[in-house]
């Protein structure tokens, strides 16, 4: 009969990889505060004491307490939530849009070498060429600035989605591939059983990634519009010389960035347990 002495050992086993898992999660939660705690004292001491580096000069940078001022004036605003609003409108359209067009391309040019060959090259072409550089094109091809608008944003975030899906795809063990031959799948069947599931760590990747380069080309697109906004109210900060409101806007880009992208990241590792499972 097993006594209590003889499961202690393998209790403190268990307990033991938990416990690790969460001290080495406060290090990296308490270095992240401290990095952040850091970087708001450099930058309110820079603006405050006008530090001038050469190359960069903070002389006309607003400290952190002015941008805090501004952020809660900016909160009281009628059109605050209005702004707000139809910036996630327009990048979660843009955003489904390239999901779609980037994933199915993806898997096709990767899946299909005569696919690759006839669309790759003006793909290629296409993708270095910068958001603003749409703009005039963008108002010349759609009846309203709301669907140039999309169409820019659509842009920032078809590429990283397409070029990660056909990694994915490309990335796939060719012996699973030839062991699903060999039972008998077809080719759709390969592709929803084995080309999906392999290379979807790598989709959902692109995905993160598109949706950050979303919010990037948000300023871009919305130099078109005259009206709402969190890109043209950051523009319009600058032409006014509004300089707090202008880091305002700013920073509810990035966080609105950061958490989309957070949250499509965790949306993959739900997505692909297995991956998981492997890394670890």
């Amino acid at each position: 009969m097993n006594s209590l002495a003889d499961t202690q050992p393998i209790q403190s086993k268990a307990i033991r990889p938990v416990l690790i898992f969460s001290k080495s999660r406060m290090i990296s939660y308490s270095l992240s505060a401290v990095s952040l705690v850091f970087s708001l004292v450099f930058w309110q001491l820079a603006s405050q004491y006008h530090l001038n580096l050469g190359l960069i000069n903070f002389a006309n940078v607003p400290s952190p307490r002015d941008v805090i001022q501004s952020l809660l004036a900016f909160a009281e605003l009628d059109t605050a939530l209005a702004h707000v609003k139809a910036s996630i409108t327009r990048v979660l359209i843009g955003f489904l849009l390239a999901a779609v067009v980037g994933v199915l391309f993806g898997l096709l040019i990767g899946y299909s070498k005569t696919l690759a060959a006839l669309l790759m090259p003006p793909l290629e072409i296409l993708r270095p060429i910068p958001a603003v550089a749409w703009i005039p094109l963008a108002i010349l091809m759609f009846p309203s600035s709301e669907a140039s608008m999309i169409f820019i944003t659509f842009l920032g975030a078809l590429f990283p989605i397409l070029l990660n899906t056909i990694h994915g795809v490309e990335a796939v063990d060719q012996r699973l591939i030839a062991s699903a031959k060999s039972l008998g799948a077809g080719q759709f069947a390969i592709l929803y059983e084995v080309i999906i599931p392999g290379s979807l760590p790598s989709i959902t990747t692109g995905l993160a990634i598109g949706m950050g380069t979303c919010w990037f080309c948000l300023v871009t697109a919305e130099m078109i519009s005259g009206q709402l906004g969190i890109g043209y109210f950051t523009w319009e900060s600058f032409t006014l010389q509004n300089y707090a409101d202008i880091i305002v806007g700013m920073l509810l880009i990035g966080a609105l960035g950061m958490f989309s992208s957070a949250f499509l990241r965790y949306l993959g590792k739900k997505l692909t347990p297995w991956y998981q499972l492997r890394k670890a």
